[in-house]
């Protein structure tokens, strides 16, 4: 793609960005800038925040001045917009929203956001959808072949309480998997601390490692079949891929995970028509960022993901 170098820009910080991360902001603003270049700049001290340098995780504050030096862009490109097929499947899918936030069932295939050959994203999808929402962000994320519960904040201060929740512990995300094999009824905890590894080719993986971050799951049997089971699992901990890996290392790996699971495996699944991997955020629960009311909110099972339960049904 065509490249040209832009200006040096001055952005203000508004509300709806107060006490976001330096590196998160930016990510958001500079569409088309590799991440690594980005942390590049800002540990050269390229980036001044009024003024002076910053690292990644400073908070920011309404009426910050961020200073980007002159980059290198992508020619720039009109805004890719959603097509009408994907904004009424988000529409139908929106399972809670206030003037604070939506929680949404988010499909399976659709990536959190654009990427490294992706450029629609649900959040890029849903900004240009709701172009009178200017603090609409991710509050965390799910992987892109998970489906259902993902939480969406609309204003600043929802972002915030969010946030704050999440690192208090204070909001519980229940999941379904389907897992291959039998999973032991003796193992109802997963305690295996996890390290992230060098991303190749913008694909991050996770192992186990004594020396990575504390990583806890609880899982729990819903329903066994001949060659497959369906449990839940509750992370205590909120590390990338962390029930994925946790299944894994038990040796029943999630029916259609393409990274921790033999392919042999995913072959033999998916020649019976199971091909998605099978991970669904079923419910949350959180303190409403302005009320502090509990929100519970569940999401159903998409087509393939009920495709998959009664083809292992009919096996049986």
């Amino acid at each position: 793609m065509p490249a040209e170098k832009s200006a040096v820009q001055i952005l203000d910080v508004g509300e709806h960005h107060q006490n976001q991360r330096l590196d998160n902001f930016l990510v958001t603003r500079l569409k088309g800038v590799p991440r690594t270049l980005i942390y590049r700049i800002i540990r050269k001290g390229e980036i001044r925040v009024n003024g002076k340098r910053a690292k990644p995780e400073y908070k920011l504050g309404a009426g910050d001045k961020v200073r980007i030096p002159p980059l290198r862009l992508p020619t720039a490109r009109a805004q890719q917009q959603p097509g009408v097929q994907l904004q009424d499947l988000l529409r139908q899918s929106v399972l809670f929203e206030d003037e604070e936030l939506f929680v949404l069932n988010k499909p399976s295939g659709l990536p959190v956001h654009g990427g490294t050959g992706v450029k629609l994203g649900l959040i890029e999808a849903l900004r240009a959808m709701y172009p009178n929402l200017p603090g609409l962000e991710l509050v965390h994320r799910l992987d892109k072949g998970t489906s259902g519960c993902i939480l969406l904040a609309k204003t600043g201060r929802a972002r915030r309480g969010l946030t704050d929740a999440f690192r208090a512990h204070d909001v519980m995300k229940i999941y379904h998997a389907l897992v291959a094999g039998a999973w032991p009824k003796s193992v109802k905890v997963v305690d295996a601390s996890l390290q992230r590894q060098a991303e190749r080719g913008g694909q991050r993986r996770v192992e186990i490692d004594e020396e990575g971050k504390d990583a806890r799951t609880d899982f729990r049997i819903l329903k066994s079949f001949n060659s497959a089971t369906l449990v839940e699992a509750r992370p205590l901990t909120g590390r990338t891929h962390q029930i994925r890996v946790h299944a894994a290392l038990i040796g029943c790996p999630l029916l259609g995970d393409d990274k921790y699971s033999d392919p042999k495996r995913n072959a033999a699944f998916a020649k019976r028509g199971i091909k998605r991997l099978c991970l669904h955020a079923h419910e949350v629960r959180f303190p409403h960022p302005v009320s502090g009311k509990v929100v519970q909110v569940t999401a159903d099972y998409d087509a393939a993901f009920n495709a998959a339960l009664k083809i292992l049904a009919r096996a049986d």
